[in-house]
């Protein structure tokens, strides 16, 4: 998607429009049908925002705007709350202080497996796999290890499923699952999960095995390895025990 703001909302409604009117006058859905499926498409897009108000405003930008057009007229109340529906089913409140979907680009991780090469069959796990960038990239760097994703929201996780079939998806939370099985947990969460994300992988890691945050570090903690990632961002690489500033 064009990052440059307010592009993407701008493609987003435009696109949720069309979803609209084609469904509700051309198709003959009912109203909230319609609606429905446009404020879907607003709700699955809306992740790709940079921020949470960007995120926010590429939402709620077309049920807004339709409200104000009148184009529907008088409908019921229920109908605006179709929008938050979608997002507490695709993103639910037990996760909102993590990442809500920050997928990983296409090549973000190459070069990986030359920095840091794991053996065989090592056990690799994305924590919060969304739809499945981040197993992509990992199968691509490591093809003969055993990936393993975990999703709380089980919409995102039947479609990571779906997407990596390599992988065993499963829906779980991130932060109660044991990490002390894995050669490596990675992660793409915000930078206030990272601390708590040291923790855990400090607690339940088992020496030399590592701990990969891609664009965020870990405050307090110093990294054995950085990767410079093709499109600037960097991968932080912790291997257990860590070492504290």
């Amino acid at each position: 998607m064009i990052r440059v703001w307010p592009l993407p909302a701008l493609l987003v409604w435009a696109a949720s429009w069309s979803v609209f009117l084609v469904g509700h006058q051309w198709l003959g859905l009912p109203p909230a049908a319609a609606l429905l499926l446009a404020a879907g498409l607003a709700v699955t897009f809306s992740f790709r925002g940079s921020t949470r108000w960007r995120r926010i405003f590429i939402a709620w930008g077309f049920p807004v705007s339709l409200a104000v057009s009148g184009v529907l007229g008088h409908v019921p109340a229920w109908t605006w709350l179709l929008p938050l529906a979608l997002l507490v089913v695709l993103y639910p409140i037990h996760t909102w202080r993590d990442a809500p979907l920050f997928p990983t680009p296409a090549g973000a991780l190459a070069g990986l497996a030359r920095l840091v090469p794991l053996r065989a069959g090592a056990r690799v796990a994305d924590a919060g796999c969304g739809l499945g960038g981040g197993l992509r990239e990992l199968h691509r760097e490591y093809p003969q290890a055993q990936l393993s994703g975990l999703e709380w929201s089980w919409p995102l996780r039947i479609a990571c499923a779906w997407r990596c079939g390599f992988a065993r998806v499963r829906r779980a939370d991130i932060w109660a699952v044991d990490w002390s099985g894995y050669d490596m947990v990675y992660l793409f969460q915000r930078p206030e999960s990272m601390p708590r994300a040291a923790v855990k992988a400090g607690r339940e890691l088992r020496d030399g095995a590592w701990l990969a945050s891609l664009e965020f570090s870990v405050p307090d903690r110093v990294a054995d390895k950085v990767l410079v990632c093709p499109d600037g961002r960097r991968v932080w690489l912790y291997r257990a025990p860590f070492t504290k500033r």
